[in-house]
């Protein structure tokens, strides 16, 4: 038996390259979109189903606690947008080299990061209220 091999493995302390960051954050934005969908769908059926019920909803989107889960939606649905074309990318051999994947990681993590800041300010603080 190897003295060299490790016996207890902790993972928190574990340093993951940028590329197998990108693909637990895609899988972990799918299982998330994957259980809003229930009730996303609903929203949209009760926000489409009267004018008082669109009412209703427009006065609940004036509470944090919404805005701050409908922003949680977003950046999970946008972030699973960009990762998933970078992996149909990767399929047809665009970008599937070591130094293609950690660029297409990279610039998956760059992009998306800027946008979901940008979809904060504007869902969480509200772009009229924001000074530029």
């Amino acid at each position: 038996m190897s003295k060299n091999r490790p016996v207890n493995l902790n993972i928190i302390s574990m340093k993951f390259p940028i590329t197998a960051m990108t693909s637990i954050l895609h899988r972990a934005t799918g299982l998330l979109l994957f259980l809003f969908i229930p009730y996303v769908l609903w929203l949209l059926w009760y926000s489409l189903s009267s004018e008082q019920h669109f009412a209703v909803l427009s006065h609940y989107m004036s509470y944090f606690i919404l805005r701050f889960v409908v922003w949680v939606f977003m950046s999970a649905l946008f972030y699973h947008l960009v990762a998933g074309i970078r992996h149909l990318l990767m399929d047809c051999h665009i970008g599937d080299t070591l130094r293609g994947g950690r660029l297409g990681a990279w610039f998956v993590m760059v992009f998306t990061w800027a946008v979901i800041i940008f979809l904060g300010i504007y869902i969480l603080i509200g772009f009229d209220n924001v000074i530029w």
